[in-house]
């Protein structure tokens, strides 16, 4: 079973996500600010991370994922992000993606997740 965390300020994202996972069978923890996920990746050395882009900063998302690889955390990382409502542009498969982060737009489309989800866990 995949120990997945999922950090996002909004609750409602956080329990749309835990939903699909738990569907596909992964044990699901939740966390809703940055400082709650670095404490809960201590405490559920989760196999995948998947985190909102921006949270109570602008740039949480990125900041604790960046915290979370110098102390190293070697699992997969999936960022979410919205930004593409605002300028357009989409993360999609053909985004330069580093080898570090993987990402996916919101809205979330589950089976789009679900797929990313299989890719970096492969």
């Amino acid at each position: 079973m995949v120990k997945t965390l999922v950090v996002d300020d909004d609750p409602d994202v956080v329990e749309a996500i835990s939903l699909i996972l738990k569907k596909e069978g992964h044990q699901v923890f939740q966390a809703f600010s940055g400082a709650e996920g670095k404490e809960a990746v201590k405490k559920s050395n989760p196999d995948l991370l998947i985190l909102d882009v921006i949270m109570e900063e602008p740039d949480a998302g990125f900041s604790l994922a960046n915290d979370l690889r110098r102390e190293g955390f070697k699992k997969p990382i999936i960022l979410l992000s919205s930004i593409g409502k605002v300028t357009g542009m989409e993360f999609g498969d053909d985004a330069n993606e580093s080898p570090d982060y993987f990402f996916v737009d919101k809205p979330i489309k589950p089976q789009a997740l679900i797929s990313k989800i299989k890719e970096v866990l492969a």
